[in-house]
């Protein structure tokens, strides 16, 4: 008995058998201890001939046990040896390993040896196989293999070990359905079909469905609906993880792929063919590499290219062009197939044709409103994501929330349970109070206290018991309608499956019986709760939904993109005055503009406006900018500013894009296409645009013509849900010489002397502001004022200014030249500072009855200065 032939299995065995032995306190070790471990070896021969023969394993191992508690037991700690029984069975071992042509002992020989010998596992083995079965059934496991290293298991089996098999995926109904791309399936069939380099990979963007494409395949050859050369095909997902793990030494990872490589090409002689499919391809490219060992890639070359074994690849374009297109021996070897991103249209198609897996598996019912929601709301807000990966995400976690909501405590029952912990806590804190003050006699207040106490508690507990049993009764119901929609579900994949086996009568029986009545029944469940008033749980997935999740991933509020917006679109100029005085010309371009965007009137392949505001400073450029970004996205902080003033180097253009390869900063992302990258939907204001390089200035008009910008990383960032406003103080005076407001057209010539024309020639308006009258600098003060009293209020404060105190405001702040900033400045220094002394210093009176100190600020006798009163 030489050790050094064994395989690692067979040594493994031994140790264990040694240790099974000494566990059940035996003497020696025999040949029934290293059956009973053969037994549990999982990837060797013996759970083949187990399942082959159809053999008990458990009887089996009952069987084995039985006899080894009939065995001489020891007491004390001695080493168990191995019996004389052994040597006789090694040294048939070593015919057997002799006879195969062998070089080293593995399971199959020792479990043959069983039966030529004398031992006590050869009445065991003799009872549940025959010595000529076993022998044909490891001939046929083994096939032209041979034991020639100390790990031949690792060989065996490869395709089961490292693969998947989406055929038997679909004939089980694990794989949703596939709706459209025909085109696409019936090309990679003609790849497939051809006789060498037939090996198709699917080119496209993540999330167009190009993993879906085999898994309709799959589907395709389980009902039949491929050409004669594809049926009975098994179709096997490559996993080049599980290939990659665990390979510690030199010449493993080749191994595993040759013994892939030749399963595949010894099934060709089987019934059912094996197709590999690869996802993410360019993986191969690469990996198992190590210092003077080939890749996958190059294993696969000589395979692929003879046509002895088929592959589908699937890698996005980018990745194909990186790896793949860089090995033309490789590329020449594969056929690319394009997938292009489906239409909105193809992907609702798309979405309905797989609603009822989601609505199975989640327990909720999803409207068909909301699945028109996910495919057009998707690809108007998603932009960086492709169609149909993104809407199924949409209808994905709309119903998974809704799934949540359902299977979770209601919102009023949470509500009413910390009521009533409060009140029972407060309870206690009363009767031990009571206990405490029953020597002084001086409990009747905590009496009554108890008795509201008491009242209450019995009043919410009443309502809680109401609400909780309404609760337990819908919950009841969605499983009812969720067991039903299972079983109509699985009625469906019997049918089919039956179908494709001919069972004819079984098919009719469950299309036209069974399936009827359950829809049915279901159907008249969904009516009658439907009917039911104030419900606690909602089980319909329906636009509004959609719209939270969208709101959830994007930021922009739901009720934005659902409510009718033609009143608040109507009433625009109103909103906006609100915070922006004297610009009533500005004000109405910009509502304009807005309107004829969210009409669709616009060029949806642009941004939603772009804007050039020409005026003085301080007359309300970035204020309205604010108020636009307010209205549109509630949050005037979606605005994104850039004050051009930094970008006044011709290299600056990097900080809005990012740096070129090879520079410093190249993995930083640009300021400008990284704020959009991450905030699509947002007001994009740059300050002072004259004060740029001319180089910048290229950037814009890619954006404003096309909609889009390319980053340094190639990356293609959108701006067509932006609003692009540049400010300039080119054009201050906005009269000519005689006095008169100047043309359109001569504003725009004085433009054109410092702007480029085909810059101007694409903005949308070019809005000009007036200088402000004092008039609107004494309605910008209310402004100003109102947002001070309500800061003011937070403290406990009340304000009352006098109209004599306003009239020195704007007196004193009032600057045609520079706008709307002096009187700011007027409010800190005249105002604010010296009420800010009196509410440190702790001057103010605060009333003792109120809490509240009122302020009222006047101007005083000599009218050169504001007081506090």
């Amino acid at each position: 008995m030489n050790p050094d032939k064994f395989t690692q299995r067979v040594a493994e065995s031994m140790q264990k058998a040694q240790n099974l032995a000494k566990e059940l306190s035996h003497a020696s070790v025999k040949a029934l201890h290293v059956l009973r471990i053969l037994l549990d070896q999982k990837d060797t021969v013996i759970p083949n001939l187990l399942e082959i023969t159809k053999t008990n394993r458990v009887e089996l191992i009952e069987n084995i046990s039985k006899k080894l508690k009939q065995e001489s037991t020891v007491t004390g700690d001695i080493t168990r040896n191995f019996d004389s029984e052994f040597t006789r069975i090694f040294e048939k071992a070593e015919d057997q390993m002799t006879t195969m042509g062998d070089s080293f002992i593995s399971v199959e020989h020792l479990f043959l040896a069983f039966f030529e010998t004398s031992n006590s596992a050869k009445s065991c083995v003799e009872e549940f196989f025959k010595k000529d079965e076993v022998t044909k059934i490891f001939t046929k496991i083994r096939g032209s293999e041979k034991v020639t290293d100390a790990n031949p298991e690792a060989k065996r089996d490869a395709l089961k070990k490292f693969c998947k098999d989406l055929t038997a995926e679909a004939e089980s109904g694990n794989i949703d359905p596939i709706i459209g791309r025909d085109s696409e399936i019936r090309r990679t069939m003609q790849i497939l079909s051809r006789r060498t380099k037939n090996n198709p990979v699917l080119v496209g963007d993540p999330g167009v469905g190009k993993t879906a494409i085999v898994e309709g395949l799959s589907r395709r050859i389980i009902a039949g609906e491929v050409p004669d050369n594809l049926k009975n095909i098994k179709l096997l997902e490559l996993d080049m993880g599980a290939l990659v793990a665990g390979t510690k030494f030199r010449g493993e990872f080749e191994e595993r792929l040759k013994s892939i490589v030749k399963e595949v090409e010894e099934s060709k002689k089987s019934d059912s063919e094996v197709i590999l499919f690869i996802d993410e391809l360019h993986t191969i490219v690469g990996a198992g590499s190590a210092e003077g060992s080939m890749d996958a890639g190059n294993i696969l070359k000589p395979a692929l290219a003879r046509g002895k074994i088929r592959v589908i690849g699937a890698t996005t374009l980018t990745e194909y062009r990186k790896y793949i297109e860089k090995d033309s021996a490789l590329e020449r070897r594969f056929q690319p197939v394009k997938v292009e991103e489906p239409s909105v249209e193809d992907t609702i198609a798309i979405l309905r044709g797989i609603k009822e897996k989601y609505e199975v598996h989640h327990g909720v019912r999803i409207t068909d409103e909301a699945v028109v929601a996910a495919a057009t709301l998707s690809a108007r807000y998603l932009t960086d994501r492709k169609l149909p990966d993104k809407a199924i995400d949409l209808i994905d976690e709309a119903t998974s929330a809704l799934k949540m909501e359902i299977e979770s405590q209601p919102e009023v029952l949470d509500t009413l349970e910390r009521k009533i912990r409060t009140l029972e806590i407060e309870k206690q804190a009363v009767l031990q109070e009571s206990k405490n003050t029953k020597k002084n006699k001086s409990n009747s207040k905590n009496k009554t206290r108890l008795d509201e106490i008491n009242k209450i508690l019995s009043e919410l507990k009443e309502e809680f018991q109401e609400i909780s049993m309404q609760w337990e009764k819908e919950r009841a119901f969605v499983v009812e309608i969720r067991s039903a929609q299972k079983n109509i579900d699985a009625l469906k994949q019997e049918a089919e499956v039956a179908e494709r086996n001919g069972e004819l009568q079984k098919v009719a029986e469950i299309r036209y019986n069974k399936i009827p009545a359950l829809e049915e029944l279901l159907i008249k469940n969904e009516t009658s709760e439907n009917t039911s008033e104030n419900k606690l749980l909602r089980e319909e997935v329906t636009v509004k939904e959609i719209a939270e999740v969208l709101e959830r991933w994007t930021g922009i509020p739901a009720k934005k993109m659902t409510e009718t917006e033609t009143q608040k679109l109507i009433d625009l100029e109103l909103h906006l005055r609100e915070r922006v005085i004297g610009q009533e010309d500005a004000l109405k371009s910009v509502a304009n503009a807005v309107r004829r965007s969210r009409a669709g009137l616009s060029d949806e392949h642009k941004p939603l406006a772009s804007f050039l505001f020409l005026g003085p400073t301080g007359v309300g450029k970035t204020e309205l900018s604010k108020a636009l970004s307010e209205f549109l996205f509630s949050d005037e902080h979606a605005m994104i500013r850039f004050d051009m003033s930094e970008f006044m180097e011709s290299h600056s253009v990097s900080k809005l894009i990012g740096s070129p390869p090879g520079y410093v900063g190249h993995d930083d992302e640009g300021q400008l296409t990284g704020q959009v990258r991450r905030k699509p939907f947002s007001v994009l204001l740059f300050d002072e645009i004259e004060k740029a390089h001319p180089d910048v200035f290229k950037l814009f008009l890619q954006i404003l013509d096309e909609g889009h910008l390319t980053d340094s990383k190639g990356r293609i960032v959108n701006f067509k849900n932006t609003i692009i406003v540049m400010t300039s103080n080119l054009v201050t005076d906005m009269n000519n010489e005689t006095g008169e407001a100047k043309s359109r057209k001569e504003i725009q010539q004085e433009l054109l002397t410092f702007f480029r024309p085909e810059l101007i020639n694409r903005i949308d308006e070019i809005v000009q502001f007036n200088q402000l009258s004092k008039g609107d600098v004494t309605k910008i003060l209310d402004i100003h004022l109102h947002a001070l009293t309500k800061k003011l209020k937070k403290q406990n404060i009340t304000l009352a200014i006098s109209n004599e105190a306003k009239i020195y405001l704007v007196e004193k702040g009032y600057d045609k030249e520079f706008g709307a900033r002096p009187l700011v400045r007027a409010i800190q220094n005249e105002l604010l500072d010296e009420l800010a002394m009196k509410l440190i210093d702790g001057s103010l009176e605060f009333d003792a009855t109120t809490g509240i100190a009122d302020v009222k600020i006047a101007v005083n006798k000599n009218n050169e200065r504001l007081e506090i009163l």
